[in-house]
């Protein structure tokens, strides 16, 4: 039996989270949430692990098919790295109230998928970067490519989530921020 969950159960599992952590959810508190019985969502077929799942394949799922078309173009590495930042972006405006829940979420995703890599769009633009001239990365790549992720998304996050900046200020500031760090020699 294939259990769905719907946006409702999605939303009050985030609420969840975001008030007691990833240990913290629990049928219970998102069926209260709801206005439910924890017995209906038993009944119903859901879990814990079904509910937060659902939330992480939605983001990887996202993150996998906004990439893609990244991946494939064309041009020089800062490029590339710019179509990454907005693709990011765009992933994290469509997962918002999940990405405000917890500065865990990528880290989860890891832990429950095995090697899937948020860094590795970042990796390759910055090694096209520094081959073509575009960039000039201070550091190992891999060390660069995940400050450069964790800097911008949850500076996006913040910005967008708590201060309810527009997505245009927020990201031309992100953008130029953090590309200014990867051009100067």
């Amino acid at each position: 039996m294939t259990v769905m969950v719907d946006e409702t159960l999605r939303t009050a599992t985030i609420d969840v989270l975001a008030e007691h952590g990833w240990s913290g959810v629990t049928l219970e508190r998102v069926a209260e949430k709801v206005g439910r019985s924890r017995v209906t969502l038993w009944r119903q077929g859901l879990t814990v692990e079904l509910l937060l799942n659902s939330l992480l394949d939605a983001l990887a799922e996202d993150y996998r098919d906004t990439m893609w078309p990244v991946l494939a173009g064309s041009g020089t590495g800062r490029e590339g790295l710019i179509r990454t930042l907005e693709a990011l972006f765009d992933v994290i405006d469509r997962h918002l109230p999940l990405m405000l829940s917890s500065d865990l979420v990528f880290h989860q995703e890891q832990a429950r998928s095995g090697p899937v890599s948020f860094i590795a769009p970042f990796e390759r633009f910055l090694r096209d970067g520094e081959a073509d001239g575009t960039l000039h990365p201070h550091g190992r790549i891999s060390d660069v490519a995940e400050v450069l992720m964790v800097s911008a998304t949850f500076t996006y996050v913040h910005m967008r989530g708590r201060h309810h900046w527009s997505r245009a200020r927020v990201r031309r500031l992100t953008l130029d921020l953090v590309l200014r760090g990867l051009t100067q020699l």
